[in-house]
């Protein structure tokens, strides 16, 4: 299997992760607004990393990269607001903060690279 591919999945699969663990929390104002913009922002990540692997140009994969990198920033914030507020037990939440942590190094080692090569 190739790195796209891995990544393709892996996006989606974070992102899943994250519906999941959210979405057997009960209702209440604050993590309506928490959830929406958590799931906004990691279902993002797979969309654009699949977006990214579709480019029809480098240009179009480096925006495309720069989104990824940035949603996967945002939702890093959310896993980290979520975890201040106590709304996952701590291992679910130590399990979606490593690999979204993981992905944004994956994410951002990426970027740079296509920064390098476009430059070149």
């Amino acid at each position: 299997m190739d790195f796209i591919q891995i990544f393709r999945d892996r996006t989606k699969k974070f992102s899943i992760s994250i519906i999941k663990s959210l979405s057997s929390l009960p209702y209440s104002d604050d993590l309506s607004i928490l959830r929406k913009q958590i799931i906004g922002s990691s279902t993002s990540v797979a969309a654009n990393y699949r977006a990214v692997s579709r480019a029809r140009s480098e240009k179009e994969r480096s925006a495309k990269i720069c989104i990824v990198v940035e949603e996967i920033d945002e939702t890093q914030l959310w896993l980290e607001i979520i975890e201040e507020l106590g709304y996952l037990n701590e291992e679910k939440i130590l399990h979606l903060k490593s690999e979204c942590e993981e992905l944004v190094k994956v994410m951002t080692t990426y970027k740079f690279k296509l920064s390098q090569s476009t430059t070149a």
